[in-house]
């Protein structure tokens, strides 16, 4: 370790007082006099390094420049020994630098900073002169550097000034462009909104024509319907007069014909004592069958569908279908979806139809009635694979046909006085098939009557 000269003082301390620096070293000094002290600071123990910068001693001489900067050149500045302990290293580390600099005449072609550096680092003669020279000189390079760097800066900003010039030259043509073209369609849709324009007025004048002629039309066919109206009324009278000489001369042909009929009745009594003289010769038996037994009426103590209808049942009592079905040759027909969609609608129509004409063939089987089941077909895109059930007759209603139409075709086809019972629930079917005879009953009525037979 050294040892402090003149009675404890290092050397160059002297030189020290004498010499001081007026103002701050400049940063690039500054920075290259912490780099120099971060690498001689790995050659001196641990005893040699001031107690502030100990703790940096492990550190590698980057992170010492990173971390311990500020504290070097602190320590540096306050402190003698270190200095020179640092200024020795500097020698060894770099003795060429080192000499020409204490000799107080670096060579020109050395870098300022590294001169600047050396001489704070080793504090020859003279050394603040060489600082301010350096600091100078580094600063004359920065502004010149700075300077250049401008330059660049401004030709690249020239350049960027003339681009955006160009691009604007061409931006504002392109929008000159474009607003030509879109004053060109705007032009263009004018012309087209006018003819359009002209389009509606021609289209309400021919409208207004139109209603003009559909009003005289109503009022021409008013005309004709008052017309025909009035016609109708006078052959309606005309036809009362045909009547009315109908029936006068259907009179006077009976008046003409009773002197002609006294004459067959004498007659007539001559055949008939002598049928009575036959019957007493053959001796025959009375006769115990007439004409009128073979009627076929309704004759007393046997119900017809009026008397049915009379009676104090209710029409959603099945005992009143079982009543219907008992009349003789009773022919019940029956609207299928009216009746399905009644009682089952969510299940699918094919199984629909199954589960009603399974019912009616044993409602068939127990009451022996004829019975037909209408569906409607007009939607059906093919035919229907089906088997009708035994005393079931399944028919489905042709394209352009409706079930209900069906309904009413069966109910006109039978002859007057034959019980025919009709099952819907559609009131424009039930109030029809009643004109035609008909006794229409509720689906809610067989769905009851079928579920007993369940």
């Amino acid at each position: 370790m050294e040892q402090p000269a003149h009675g404890g003082e290092p050397a160059g301390a002297a030189g020290d007082a004498a010499e001081t620096l007026d103002h701050p070293l400049p940063e690039g000094v500054r920075r290259r006099v912490v780099a120099l002290v971060a690498d001689a600071f790995g050659g001196l123990t641990v005893a040699e390094l001031p107690a502030p910068l100990r703790q940096y001693a492990r550190f590698t001489a980057s992170r010492r420049a990173r971390f311990a900067g500020n504290a070097m050149a602190t320590a540096l500045e306050t402190d003698p020994l270190f200095r020179q302990r640092i200024g020795e290293r500097f020698r060894t580390a770099q003795p060429d630098l080192a000499a020409t600099v204490e000799s107080g005449a670096p060579p020109a072609a050395v870098d300022p900073v590294e001169v600047a550096a050396a001489a704070y680092v080793l504090r020859p003669p003279g050394w603040v002169k060489l600082v301010a020279a350096a600091g100078e000189e580094a600063v004359r390079a920065d502004a010149e550097r700075a300077d250049e760097a401008g330059r660049r800066e401004l030709e690249r900003l020239r350049g960027e000034l003339a681009a955006a010039r160009d691009r604007a030259r061409a931006e504002t043509e392109q929008l000159r462009h474009d607003l030509e073209a879109a004053r060109k369609e705007a032009e263009s849709v004018h012309r087209k909104l006018r003819g359009a324009q002209s389009d509606v007025r021609r289209g309400e004048a021919a409208l207004r024509r139109a209603q003009a002629e559909m009003d005289a039309v109503r009022a021409e066919a008013a005309a004709q319907v008052s017309a025909a109206e009035s016609e109708s009324r006078r052959l309606k009278a005309r036809l009362g007069e045909v009547e009315a000489a109908l029936e006068a001369s259907r009179r006077a042909v009976r008046e003409g014909r009773w002197v002609e009929d006294m004459r067959l009745r004498l007659l007539l009594d001559t055949v008939l004592d002598a049928a009575q003289g036959l019957r007493r010769e053959l001796a025959l038996p009375p006769v115990s069958v007439h004409p009128a037994d073979t009627v076929d009426a309704v004759a007393p103590g046997r119900m017809s569908a009026k008397d049915i209808a009379a009676r104090a049942l209710s029409e959603t009592d099945p005992a009143l279908l079982d009543q219907l079905l008992a009349l003789p040759q009773t022919h019940l027909v029956v609207d299928g979806y009216n009746v399905t969609k009644t009682g089952y609608p969510t299940m699918p129509l094919e199984k629909q139809r199954l589960r009603l004409l399974g019912g009616l063939s044993a409602l068939a089987a127990r009451s022996g009635a004829e019975v037909t089941c209408v569906f409607d077909g007009a939607e059906l895109a093919a035919p229907v694979l089906l088997a009708p059930p035994r005393g079931v007759r399944v028919l489905f209603s042709k394209p352009g046909v409706t079930a209900d139409e069906l309904i009413r075709q069966l109910v006109r086809a039978e002859p007057p006085g034959r019980p025919v019972v009709v099952v819907s629930t559609d009131r424009e079917v039930a109030d029809g098939v009643a004109k035609a005879g008909a006794r229409p009953v509720a689906s809610a009525l067989l769905l009851k009557r079928l579920s007993r037979l369940s």
